[in-house]
């Protein structure tokens, strides 16, 4: 446990690492990829068909995305991307083949057909090779080609920030979703393919199968994989908020007992989260976990497992508190991300603390409907030992940049404040709901959140998110006592941060309203303490 424990520090210094390079340098394919391109701007996805076959012995993969789109202005320019060493081979429109410039990984094609203005157009896009092999998925991701304890292939994808461009063709950035899709992937016939959404059906070939997963709902292009293995299907229904829901259970055959124990963690995620955050967003395309090679991701409709069948995160408690081993992280913190990243999506991976704080926050709100307050509180103070104020959690936009990993705690611990300025649990309940329909299906901008957040509070919150989204300090409060009373005033704050605070006199409640200024209260007393669930610090002077 303590070396699993080890790990996940290195990795998570590592990954501060490479974000803080990130921000001191980006290339002309940083800003191909991270921004909204003149070959992306004037057309919209409607339609994916990502048709494959997978060749597990030769680690190689070939086949065609028809791509569906609608003409929002006039252009001949299209920008596809596709990550070295995967090569185009070839792109038809209406049969005839275009040409394609290539720079880096991003690709346009010229188009021959006249542009309409609302018209749905399709071009295919042919392509075959090795992809990138993960190196430690899922934080360095692309495909892991494994194996099993019975030496039958096990393969998944995982491609979150480094971009769906890494296995496959698509117009690789956040901000336009396609609106449906269907992923046909062509396997060895001893395997299954388990990808997003509903299984239309199995084709049977001599030596292959191929299975046709359907997306109803619009999808993140990180969101769509692939997870192949000698998968064992168990599954039940789920009386939901809008209805029965199915939820589908994929495992190596040899883990299926474990799994039927472990996953009961499943159906008490969503009856939380649908409790705190409002209908499941995919009942259309069903709920899945999905065993694979390495820890979990958030794959729409498709989560991936790899926590060992265990509690915690690889049967560590995150927190310290022990209230971390009273579930089990991935499908908790995984499934999280239903709400938080694949329905409420960020534009700019810039803003992906949209997804990861909310989504961190959702493990202790898992807690609160479990356990209560109190466990919930304990379990986010207790994951502040992570944070790191590296920099700040808001990355660098249209260059693929995301912030810092404190996106993660220091964003739940934010939140958790936030929870404390609006002291009332019913209204923070309706906001995190109302945020789930007023975002449902779409992408959104730091500020979009920021704004509705402001508004639902009746709290203007803008040096609030300035401080904690935009800045490494955490604010200070700094106080003495003299015959007058208590002094006390903000230190290490950004412009006009005037957070109010809860502090404790002799066991009694009492709210102060600091700022950059000193203030004095008169009151008789000598020692206070500080509301642990607010994310500032103190200091006696």
């Amino acid at each position: 446990m303590k070396i699993h424990f080890l790990i996940l520090i290195v990795t998570l210094a590592i990954l501060s690492i490479s974000a803080q390079s990130q921000e001191q340098q980006f290339t002309h394919q940083d800003t191909l990829r991270g921004s909204i391109t003149p070959e992306r701007a004037w057309w919209d996805l409607t339609y994916y068909h990502l048709d494959i076959t997978v060749d597990p012995e030769n680690k190689f993969i070939k086949g065609k995305n028809t791509i569906y789109y609608k003409v929002l202005e006039r252009n001949n320019v299209l920008q596809v991307d596709l990550q070295s060493p995967l090569v185009i081979d070839k792109v038809v429109e209406d049969g005839k083949k275009l040409k394609v410039r290539t720079d880096g990984n991003a690709h346009f094609v010229t188009l021959h057909k006249k542009q309409k203005r609302n018209k749905v157009n399709k071009i295919e896009v042919y392509y075959s090779g090795k992809p990138r092999e993960a190196v430690n998925a899922p934080w360095d991701g692309g495909i892991s080609w494994k194996k099993d304890i019975n030496g039958n292939h096990f393969i998944a994808s995982s491609c979150q920030g480094l971009g769906a461009s890494v296995w496959w063709p698509n117009k690789d950035h956040m901000y336009d979703e396609v609106d449906s899709m269907l992923v046909s992937v062509t396997v060895p016939k001893e395997l299954i393919n388990v990808s997003n959404g509903r299984l239309r059906k199995v084709e049977e070939h001599k030596n292959t199968k191929t299975f046709h997963w359907f997306v109803n709902n619009p999808i993140n292009n990180y969101g769509v994989n692939i997870n192949i293995g000698d998968y064992i299907h168990f599954g039940e229904k789920y009386a939901g908020e809008k209805g029965t829901l199915d939820m589908d259970y994929y495992v190596l055959r040899d883990n299926l007992e474990r799994a039927k124990e472990q996953f009961k963690d499943a159906p008490k995620m969503m009856k939380a989260f649908e409790h705190w955050f409002g209908p499941y967003p995919f009942y259309e395309d069903s709920f899945k976990l999905v065993e694979v090679p390495y820890l979990g991701m958030e794959h729409q409709s498709s989560i991936t497992y790899g926590n060992k069948y265990v509690n915690g995160y690889l049967g560590n408690d995150l927190s310290g508190t022990g209230w971390g081993l009273k579930f089990d992280f991935i499908i908790i913190h995984e499934s999280g991300h239903e709400w938080f990243a694949n329905n409420i999506t960020n534009k700019d991976i810039a803003d992906m603390w949209i997804h990861e704080s909310f989504t961190a926050y959702s493990e202790s709100i898992f807690l609160d409907y479990y356990y209560g307050k109190e466990a919930a509180s304990a379990y986010v103070i207790g994951t502040r030992r992570g944070i790191k104020n590296d920099q700040p959690i808001i990355g660098s936009y249209n260059v693929n940049s995301e912030g810092s990993i404190d996106m993660y705690y220091k964003g739940a611990n934010m939140l958790h404040t936030l929870r404390q300025l609006i002291d009332d649990d019913k209204k923070w309940r309706a906001i995190l709901r109302g945020m789930n329909q007023e975002f449902y299906h779409k992408t959104v901008t730091s500020k979009q959140i920021e704004a509705y957040l402001s508004t639902k509070t009746n709290i203007d919150l803008t040096a609030f998110f300035n401080q904690y989204l935009r800045d490494t300090k955490i604010p200070v409060l700094e106080y003495d006592f003299s015959d007058e009373g208590l002094r006390y005033r903000y230190t290490d704050i950004v412009k006009d941060f005037d957070m109010p605070v809860r502090i404790f006199i002799d066991k009694k409640g009492l709210w102060i309203h600091p700022n950059a200024n000193w203030q004095t209260l008169k009151i008789n007393a000598d020692t206070i303490t500080i509301d642990p669930n607010f994310f500032v610090l103190a200091r006696s002077i």
